[in-house]
């Protein structure tokens, strides 16, 4: 573990780096576990039937540019609609929590940090942010952005994966905290990775702190299968582009046009599915992984779930693990879901129970 702080040769770069705190919990010169078991899941997820490759292989430099683009695409509708709620509803989150750190996972470029930012600065409350991600870059530069606009935020930046951090996370310097996971992530983890997830943001939180939880919600077919299979065909390179990342990474050689994406919404299971399609039968190898792997024609290989939600049905999952709904907002459609929830003390979970 490292604690970083730069120097400035200028006044207001200056406070700037009096105001921000870079904590490595992955050691730059000790590899971490990621690293160390690096092409173990590919090989477990090649070698079983059905084939899969973990999600994690998207992002690339490549893949994250296009995944922005993505984003932005008319028909995928979960960040702005998102967006949408937070805007409509931070200052009603403001004044619920009252003055408290704010502790986001998987922060990245912070856009809907400055939402909740915005609203606890109207209401005079101290700012103090902390940004967890794995990417030191994007954390970082992210972060002086935000110090750059908001002069009185304090910034302590966790370079760690969620699981390490959330273990790691000390007492709050303010009177209360409030533990944000935004986005849609929650439905890429399966309902095992899920209640491994929601264990570890509970033991990480004391009695009164906040749970800040955003999801997709289960919608029209329609809908859903056009926000995964964009007219653009961006989603298609996105999923395509894990081919190129493996290639560079274990010196493989996939043939990216012998692929084609397939993604559809799994109404049984209630989870949109992304694949990579064989559109022959072939042999692709990924000689650093010592790996020989054969595809037949049609044969479909699983790069990523995104489960969508019903709203009640997660509020009583929370309950059932102390996490108490406070308040639920949706979108005019009821397409994406925000939640607000507070810990609640252990004697009190038994009660409900």
């Amino acid at each position: 573990m490292s604690i970083s702080k730069a120097a400035s040769g200028n006044s207001s770069q200056y406070t700037i780096e009096k105001r921000l705190q870079i904590e490595h919990l992955l050691s730059p010169t000790t590899p971490s576990e990621n690293e160390l078991l690096a092409g173990s899941d590919v090989v477990k997820g090649l070698t079983q039937m059905p084939k899969t490759l973990p999600p994690r292989y998207f992002y690339d430099d490549r893949g994250s540019q296009l995944f922005e683009q993505i984003c932005e695409l008319p028909e995928y509708y979960p960040t702005r609609t998102e967006a949408a709620i937070l805007h409509q509803r931070a200052s009603e989150i403001a004044r619920m929590t009252g003055p408290g750190e704010i502790v986001e996972l998987g922060s990245g470029s912070a856009t809907k940090t400055r939402i909740l930012l915005d609203a606890y600065k109207a209401l005079g409350y101290p700012l103090r942010y902390l940004p967890i991600d794995v990417s030191a870059g994007i954390l970082e530069s992210s972060a002086r952005d935000l110090l750059a606009d908001y002069p009185s935020l304090e910034v302590h930046g966790l370079v760690s994966t969620y699981e390490l951090a959330l273990q790691r996370l000390t007492p709050s310097q303010l009177p209360s905290r409030m533990i944000c996971f935004l986005g849609s992530t929650l439905g890429n983890l399966s309902p095992q990775e899920c209640d491994v997830f929601l264990s570890q943001i509970t033991e990480a939180m004391d009695e009164g702190e906040y749970f800040l939880l955003g999801f997709d919600l289960q919608k029209s077919k329609d809908v859903l299968e056009a926000a995964y299979n964009d007219a653009q065909g961006v989603t298609a390179a996105f999923n395509l582009n894990m081919l190129h990342h493996l290639n560079r990474r274990f010196e493989g050689n996939f043939d990216a046009t012998q692929f084609e994406h397939w993604a559809f919404y799994n109404e049984s299971q209630h989870q949109i599915e992304m694949h990579l399609r064989s559109r022959r039968s072939h042999i692709v190898e990924l000689r650093a992984l010592d790996l020989t792997v054969e595809l037949e024609a049609g044969e479909t290989i699983l790069t990523e779930i995104s489960r969508k939600f019903d709203l009640n049905t997660m509020q009583q999952q929370l309950q059932a693990r102390g996490l108490v709904p406070l308040q639920a907002w949706t979108d005019q459609n009821q397409w994406f879901g925000l939640l607000l929830c507070q810990l609640q003390p252990a004697e009190s979970i038994a009660v409900t129970d």
